[in-house]
């Protein structure tokens, strides 16, 4: 089921909740300066979360009043991503699993989380584990894609995409499953259904006004050319790495690898490191050397 659709599950109360609301009033305690990274680059480089302005605090006072709700473990978990608290959210999902080990959504946000720290096998594991659990989910079916796609499975990760694609909730959805097909069935060689793809899109997709995933898919229709996909107002991290890895991999696509250097490098300059297009684009650069 999607999140806040049906009644809440309700599960017997665990061992190990108590500790879990020790262990989130340590992680809130400690100094900035101490902070471990969500994840550290190739490079070397560490990226830290943000720091929580109140939604991590509320969601953990709501679990702490129904520790058995895995709803409320759901929301704790999604407070901790958007601040980048990626590793506290794997925790929250894995202690989440102990109540309802047979939870798709739970698989379903951990293995964005394993995909969002770089753990690849975990992220895989979980994802497949939650379709086998649950074949409807857009969301599940849309993320293994995109680990298939990181492992450079794109034959697999077109099916995934193919899958989800019908599902897709609404038009960003729509958008971004048919870009990534795209993208998957173009590096698997299969260009003739990869272009067959964009010819199955609608004209007018009821999108926020510049969105990234309907920019790259104007470049592959020919609309934009790559040099005006990025405007002056693509200023966020996330935008700029979404947009610079779909030219750079459109330049891949195409054979040149030389701008499709320079656009991955782009994308990981970024700093939207969350993004799957500067995690797509870290591989591609180590795939490039």
């Amino acid at each position: 089921m999607r999140l806040g659709s049906g009644e809440p599950a309700r599960v017997s109360r665990p061992r190990g909740w108590a500790a879990l609301s020790l262990l989130l009033a340590g992680a809130a305690a400690t100094p900035a300066a101490a902070q471990r990274p969500e994840y550290v680059s190739p490079a070397g480089t560490s990226y830290f979360a943000q720091a929580d302005t109140g939604a991590v605090a509320r969601a953990e006072s709501a679990l702490a009043l129904a520790p058995h709700d895995v709803n409320r473990v759901i929301q704790l978990g999604l407070a901790q991503a958007a601040v980048r608290q990626y590793r506290e959210a794997i925790e929250t999902y894995t202690r989440g699993l102990g109540v309802a080990p047979d939870n798709a959504l739970l698989y379903r946000y951990r293995g964005h989380r394993y995909i969002s720290v770089r753990e690849f096998p975990h992220a895989l594991a979980d994802l497949e584990r939650g379709v086998r659990l649950d074949t409807t989910n857009y969301d599940i079916w849309y993320h293994l894609g995109v680990v298939h796609y990181l492992r450079g499975e794109f034959g697999t990760a077109a099916q995934a995409f193919a899958r989800a694609r019908p599902m897709a909730p609404n038009d960003n959805e729509l958008a971004g499953s048919t870009d990534w097909l795209w993208m998957s069935l173009s590096r698997a060689g299969r260009r003739n259904e990869a272009a067959a793809v964009l010819n199955t899109l609608r004209d007018s997709l009821q999108v926020p006004a510049g969105y990234a995933y309907v920019q790259r898919l104007r470049l592959y229709q020919g609309r934009l050319k790559p040099e005006n996909l990025i405007s002056p107002a693509d200023t966020a991290d996330i935008q700029l790495a979404t947009l610079a890895y779909g030219i750079g991999n459109w330049y891949l696509v195409a054979g040149d690898t030389v701008r499709a250097r320079t656009y991955f490098r782009r994308a990981v300059a970024s700093g939207g490191w969350p993004a799957f297009g500067f995690i797509a684009a870290e591989v591609e650069l180590v795939r490039l050397r």
